[in-house]
């Protein structure tokens, strides 16, 4: 059984490919038949997101398999194998294993180390067990790729340093008051990035939302999201001192936060007020940042928080890789079990045939023989065969306990001619990972 993958992603596929080769959930129900009809396909687990479309199969011949493979793709979304021949990526073997173990760690994505990737690998593989599409390795790969998801965020922590302006506002607000629970924001604009920011901010445990934006009824909207309350925006310094957090991104053209206004409105009150600034023309007076109990932080601060922490992310990834080898070995430790011992039977039998057909074929050539003498030659016989095999059966038990034992259990089944259920590569794809022969085994 060999494992495939079929994909494209944001590297290689631009959007109006990728949302035509999409499978949201009530898609899937009547792909995975179409899937698994095709030839030497027994096993298939679809990865769809926003950022990329992915099949996983477990296949009996990778030639015949990966034809199918691409064809269903294609039929997917309407076009010919052709047509999407320059936006997909194969990887079969040991790489389609380590691709798997990438993605789940989110060191594939288009955020680097982001975690909302292993959750979307799990949900595939989820689903895809339950409609029956999966079988005993792919089980076995996707159960280990969310182990080695999480592995690599547990000991790396990857997946904890903010790469965007909205939760690098969150990680700074979180810097000046340790814990967020219980805390309240204000939010003066009702855009995508405010609300984002929003969104993080009552995960970390914000109770009090309120939003204020020139248009009223967007202000409505965006608090009824988060369970807030909408106010005037020609009323919002009213709300100041109700907020520990504010949040700023409109499209004004100048400052509509001064510091005249806000030193007035804070004049008896110092509780700590962490401003962020997001809007480029900014929206705050930087000379907010001199009012007692006041911090201010733009725009061009959150992206240095942002770009030191993608570089941090870039070193912890390094560190992620080393885990991912570790259980890539693993596996194909386990895979090769899969391949090694139907080999070794196999090529058991095909001496044993051998021995037989060559035996009786002497004896009836040599006429009349005491059974003594039948004997004899049938113990040369046995032992012959025995020691034929004796060396290359170790050899393969040895080797099936590294990660590329199956690869040598492939070379010789080839080089035997031997016939094992549900294993047949062409020779040509035995090279996918090149084989390095060691002196002695490890």
């Amino acid at each position: 059984m060999y494992i495939l993958t079929v994909g494209l992603n944001h590297k290689t596929a631009p959007v109006e490919v990728r949302e035509k080769l999409s499978f949201p959930y009530e898609k899937l129900e009547e792909a995975f038949p179409r899937l698994k009809e095709k030839k030497h396909v027994h096993g298939c687990t679809i990865l769809s997101t926003c950022n990329r479309t992915e099949v996983y199969a477990a296949v009996t011949d990778v030639d015949t398999g990966l034809a199918g493979i691409k064809a269903f793709l294609a039929e997917s979304c309407g076009l010919t194998t052709a047509d999407i021949r320059d936006f997909i990526y194969v990887h079969t073997l040991y790489d389609a294993v380590r691709h798997i173990f990438r993605v789940a760690s989110g060191l594939d994505s288009m955020i680097l180390g982001e975690t909302q990737v292993l959750g979307q690998v799990r949900e595939a593989y989820e689903i895809s067990r339950d409609q029956g599409a999966t079988n005993g390795v792919l089980n076995t790969l996707f159960q280990q790729a969310i182990t080695v998801g999480k592995r690599v965020r547990t000991e790396t922590k990857i997946d904890q340093n903010a790469v965007s302006i909205s939760y690098a506002a969150v990680e700074l607000a979180k810097q000046t008051f340790n814990d967020l629970t219980g805390k309240s924001v204000l939010i003066i604009g009702a855009g995508k990035m405010s609300g984002l920011t929003a969104k993080h901010l009552v995960s970390h445990g914000v109770n009090s939302v309120l939003v204020a934006n020139r248009s009223y009824d967007k202000a409505v909207a965006m608090a009824e999201e988060f369970g807030g309350r909408a106010i005037r925006f020609e009323n919002l310094f009213d709300y100041f001192n109700q907020a520990d957090v504010i949040i700023s991104c409109t499209a004004a053209s100048s400052y509509i936060i001064t510091a005249e206004k806000t030193a007035a409105v804070r004049r008896d009150y110092h509780k700590p007020l962490f401003m962020i600034d997001i809007a480029v023309p900014r929206d705050i007076d930087p000379e907010i940042a001199e009012i007692d109990g006041v911090q201010l932080k733009d725009i061009d601060e959150l992206q240095y928080v942002v770009d030191k922490n993608l570089a941090e992310r870039k070193k912890l990834a390094a560190d992620a890789e080393v885990i991912i080898e570790e259980e890539i070995a693993s596996f194909f430790k386990w895979l090769s079990s899969l391949f090694v011992v139907p080999t070794i039977k196999a090529l058991r039998q095909k001496a044993e045939n051998i021995k037989e057909n060559e035996l009786e074929r002497a004896i009836n050539r040599l006429g009349s023989l005491s059974e003594r003498e039948k004997k004899v030659i049938g113990s040369l016989a046995n032992s012959i065969t025995n020691q034929l095999l004796h060396d290359p059966i170790i050899n393969l038990k040895e080797y099936a306990t590294t990660h590329q034992g199956h690869l040598y259990a492939e070379i010789l089944q080839n080089l035997f001619g031997l016939e094992v259920e549900g294993q047949k590569m062409k020779k040509k794809d035995i090279g996918q990972k090149p084989v390095t022969i060691h002196s002695s085994k490890k």
